[in-house]
């Protein structure tokens, strides 16, 4: 018997948000294929593809640099990153009375559901795993499941977060990260492609904390 292809959409800054809160930024250098590789049965499933959606924070240098060298790192093991960007936005304090510009990422919601249904409609799945805990996917994720009913969906929740129920309500069994997912799935110190070419090393602010 085939085993079911499983189609995998990781919301970036839902995942490193909740990983921040934690206060252990190793965790950080998370491998996603293999942590997505947790929640599904390798007897029974095969991950065909993994989209990593985020953006990167071009006006932070050193959060910059951090980034891209995650997104080499992820594009080595086959995750397929795809980047929205950052909007300039006036903002106005009512207790200082102080103008100043902050920055609102854009795209990331928009392109996760446009790639889940566009490779639902190109078949390119028989189970969608969404990692978010964002409600305002719940539109896309009920489009999905109302004009692809044989399609199969399957919601993870980041590390110590609650599961979103506007999401939750379309998967038979939601799940969520846990920290030993997270440690357990790290990428290398180095990361090396298929002809061991260093294309990406480790940020020293992600190294695990020194063994006693």
């Amino acid at each position: 018997m085939a085993k079911k292809r499983v189609a995998c959409f990781i919301d970036g800054f839902n995942v490193y948000h909740s990983i921040d809160d934690l206060k252990k930024p190793w965790l950080k250098w998370v491998d996603l294929k293999k942590l997505c590789s947790n929640f599904i049965d390798p007897n029974q499933h095969e991950i065909i593809v993994v989209y990593y959606f985020s953006a990167f924070a071009t006006w932070k240098p050193a959060a910059y640099s951090r980034h891209q060298q995650y997104v080499n790192a992820l594009k080595t093991t086959g995750v397929v990153p795809v980047m929205g960007h950052f909007k300039t936005k006036d903002k106005y304090c009512l207790n200082c009375n102080a103008r100043c510009t902050g920055h609102e990422e854009k795209e990331s919601d928009v392109n996760i559901a446009i790639h889940m249904l566009n490779d639902a409609w190109k078949d390119g799945y028989d189970i969608a795993l969404l990692i978010s805990g964002d409600s305002d996917l719940a539109s896309a994720v009920r489009m999905l499941t109302k004009y692809f009913p044989e399609k199969q969906v399957k919601i993870i929740a980041p590390v110590n977060r609650y599961h979103c129920k506007e999401l939750a309500a379309f998967s038979k069994k939601p799940a969520k990260i846990l920290e030993l997912h997270l440690q357990r799935s790290l990428l290398p110190e180095t990361v090396t492609d298929s002809n061991e070419h260093v294309v990406a090393k480790r940020p020293p602010e992600y190294a695990p904390p020194a063994d006693p």
